[in-house]
């Protein structure tokens, strides 16, 4: 029995059916195509095309590849949406692991779990380790979110249990919190007499703030009288990425990383006198350099170079570590003071949502787990109180 078909393509025959799903921007009617090898086939293809649309699938959803409908998530959504550091950490997966990979011009209707998971089988072969390729499944799992709700795909394909990462399961390693000493932060403060930037570290021990929040204080944020200042925006070096993809290293100024980052932090009345004698100095680098001098002293920032330009954050960090090196002190990262900062207030009895709240953890849960290592031991402590009772 010979087979009908209708319609001849690189000399092959074949049956094709066709379909009309709408109309475009300027008004003409938008048709598909289906080819199948009989009549059957191909209206089953647009049957289940038709089914698709139906259940709210875009109408050409068919037609777009993953790395093309990924290029423009990133350059026309995620680049105007989310901060320049996440854009940028994006772009690096998708230019590290998507953009030459098999992945890049498969059809994302068609997208399968198991196609994903022998593209992350592959990444481990080749020497990946579990941490990276988990980052990554994240950051596909965000951009398939993406593309259900575009109308693109009907499911995530890395959602639930339908991918394993490769490796054996990483064991959840209580990470080791480093804190200064009471005897190297007398060594610390020692080396500081004298040092432009002393105000800034000592205000670092004093309130905790991350290294962002302390380059993007302002006077205006800083009540003397009150003895407290806002945090309300950080500094921080990026790559900005254009539309183009061009890249240019900037310092920009975004807002805190949480809502509860934006808060009001008192000031230890100590270190009052040591903010005076920061800003008299900021008025004798400005009387010095005079036009060239690029800081409003009133209400700019109060941390800047000798010329009142932003300080960069790794140059900051080359001072930290010479001071720490001055003071023969070990080298531990900047965040320690932040965690020596909260690690003295637990010793102190002061309570774990206080220091919650003085830190800008966006849940107090987050700080019980970072200082796991002190808050036992404050329970005994607490525990220890109740002894005259039973004397």
């Amino acid at each position: 029995m010979s087979v009908k078909t209708n319609y001849v393509k690189n000399g092959k025959e074949y049956y094709r059916v066709t379909v009309t799903v709408g109309r475009d921007a300027n008004g003409k009617l938008i048709r598909k195509e289906f080819y199948g090898k009989t009549k059957k086939e191909a209206e089953a293809k647009r049957d289940e095309y038709l089914n698709g649309i139906k259940n709210g699938l875009n109408v050409d959803f068919q037609d777009v590849t993953l790395g093309d409908l990924m290029y423009t998530w990133l350059f026309e959504v995620v680049r105007v949406s989310r901060k320049p550091a996440t854009f940028v950490k994006y772009e690096g997966h998708y230019r590290n692991y998507i953009k030459d990979s098999e992945l890049y011009g498969l059809k994302i209707s068609l997208i399968k779990s198991i196609q994903i998971q022998r593209y992350y089988n592959k990444l481990y072969q080749e020497g990946k380790s579990s941490k990276t390729i988990r980052t990554l499944n994240n950051f596909l799992k965000t951009f398939f979110n993406y593309a259900v709700d575009e109308g693109y795909l009907v499911k995530n394909p890395c959602t639930g249990k339908k991918i394993v990462i490769p490796g054996t399961p990483e064991e959840k390693i209580e990470a080791k919190i480093e804190t200064f000493t009471d005897e190297e932060i007398k060594k610390i403060t020692e080396t500081l007499k004298g040092h432009r930037l002393k105000a800034l570290f000592l205000l670092a021990f004093g309130t905790g703030l991350r290294q962002g929040e302390l380059l993007g204080l302002k006077w205006t944020d800083i009540d003397l009288e009150k003895k407290e200042l806002k945090v309300q925006r950080t500094i921080k070096q990026v790559t900005i990425i254009d539309a183009k993809g061009n890249r240019k290293y900037k310092t920009i100024e975004q807002i805190p990383k949480t809502k509860n980052s934006i808060r009001t932090v008192p000031i230890p009345s100590s270190l009052i006198p040591v903010l005076k004698e920061h800003k008299a100095m900021q008025r004798e680098e400005k009387l010095k350099a005079g036009s060239a001098y690029l800081n409003d002293i009133e209400k700019g920032y109060v941390f800047t170079t000798e010329l009142g330009n932003t300080i960069d954050a790794s140059n900051l960090l080359k001072t930290y570590k010479r001071i720490l090196d001055k003071a023969g002190v070990k080298y531990k990262k900047f965040h320690a003071i932040r965690h020596t900062f909260a690690t003295k207030l637990f010793e102190r009895g002061v309570p774990l949502k206080t220091v919650s709240e003085l830190l800008g953890h966006s849940d107090i849960s987050t700080t019980a787990n970072i200082y796991t290592h002190v808050i036992p031991k404050e329970k005994i402590n607490a525990v220890e109180t109740l002894n005259d009772l039973f004397i």
